[in-house]
């Protein structure tokens, strides 16, 4: 049964991190978006206070360790819905820019073996210098069907040779390393996907262009480019074999990588339409727009029912798919519902306090306008909202 009531500690938890998305990623969030990156000094913080994108988005930073509540039963995924709804509702381009293995955690952590967890969770360890780690899937002419990888692994020797690119990548150009999907021959379909871990300095290996984006701009978002790059096949996540007994293991850690980290995205969502919620009731409240009797003022009560109706709903859909990873169910659909809606409610919200707030929501110094560019991806990464449709609707159907 989901039990919607925080423990002692994760209360406690949640108010850290609302305090320091307050007190240190709002005061510097419209100012690293102008200059479209993040302080040295805030990376210093994060490191700091011991939070990680590991922590943040996984609930573990190491292979193997995992938060459990008094009962013994694991709190990883609701640790990381609250963590990320405080600190998206800080800065959603600042959270997906700290420090740690990201994005590239989950397939190290499915598909590696134990030497290979080790090897390369034990660099994030060291707090003197920022490191990430990232997660390479999408290509220019594979974004939403991942089956349709073009990258290729060709064998050679104790090496395999991979060529071609991959784009839109999350902290790709300073990532450590980076989970790259391959494959070792086209034809194959999932059959023939690989996962390798791509590290810096690795010959062939370059990065492309750092986009210039509409909304998350202090993010890197980078193009990695693959020219004749030798990796070791000890960087074959698994080994040889596990694929000779597994054949759609590679792609299979792609989708469940995606099962873990759409209700994230979902809660860095609805903690953005929060925080545009929030913006435009003290603002409303500001300006006396309560006290007011006529019809266009009564609509603005409507509006802010509304909004945080459907924030709420939105949160309960995430941490629904949260408590499903924590009990080790399969969550696909649930995970998709929580993406999808979540991804619905933010653009709606912060279009809607745009309407609200009119000529000053639109400025360059009032957060909203800022919040209502950085929504607009989350219906488009980790998969988009007419995929999360279909699979839905897979799901719906196999059941019957």
């Amino acid at each position: 049964m989901i039990d919607f009531e925080l423990t002692e500690a994760q209360q406690n938890i949640k108010e850290f991190l609302h305090w320091f998305a307050k007190n240190k990623m709002r005061p510097i969030s419209l100012q690293a978006d102008k200059e479209g990156d993040v302080p040295r000094e805030f990376l210093t913080d994060v490191m700091g206070l011991g939070i990680s994108s590991g922590d943040v988005f996984l609930g573990e930073a190491e292979a193997g360790e995992v938060v459990r509540d008094d009962q013994g039963r694991s709190q990883k995924a609701r640790i990381s819905m609250i963590a990320s709804e405080e600190l998206a509702w800080g800065d959603p381009a600042l959270i997906i820019s700290f420090p740690g293995p990201g994005l590239g955690a989950p397939p190290v952590k499915i598909l590696g073996t134990p030497e290979q967890k080790k090897r390369f969770f034990e660099i994030f360890k060291d707090k003197s210098e920022p490191r990430w780690g990232a997660y390479a899937l999408t290509e220019p002419g594979a974004g939403s069907d991942a089956a349709a990888i073009s990258t290729t692994a060709v064998k050679n020797g104790d090496h395999y040779i991979l060529n071609g690119r991959k784009c839109f990548i999350t902290n790709g150009a300073r990532a450590s390393w980076i989970v790259v999907f391959a494959t070792v021959d086209p034809k194959l379909g999932r059959d023939g996907h690989r996962v390798f871990v791509v590290e810096k300095g690795t010959p062939g290996f370059y990065p492309g262009r750092i986009e210039e984006k509409m909304g998350l701009r202090a993010s890197e978002t980078a193009e990695l480019i693959f020219e004749e790059c030798r990796v070791a096949i000890e960087n074959l996540l698994g080994g040889e074999e596990y694929y000779e007994v597994k054949a759609k293991e590679g792609f299979k850690a792609a989708m469940k990588t995606f099962d873990a980290t759409r209700p994230i995205v979902g809660a860095m969502a609805v903690g953005i339409a929060r925080a545009s919620y929030e913006i435009v009731k003290d603002w409303a409240k500001e300006n006396n727009l309560f006290t007011s009797l006529l019809p266009r003022f009564r609509g603005l009560r409507d509006s802010l029912n509304y909004m945080e109706r459907e924030i709420d709903a939105a949160r309960l859909l995430c941490w629904r798919a949260a408590w499903m990873i924590d009990e080790e169910l399969p969550n696909s659909k649930e995970a998709a519902m929580a993406k999808v809606y979540a991804a619905q409610v933010v653009a709606n919200v912060t279009s809607k306090a745009i309407e609200i707030m009119g000529v000053h929501g639109c400025l360059w110094e009032n957060l909203v306008e800022k919040l209502y560019r950085d929504q607009k991806v989350y219906d488009i990464f980790e998969g988009t909202g007419q995929i999360q449709r279909i699979i839905i609707s897979r799901r719906i159907f196999e059941s019957m």
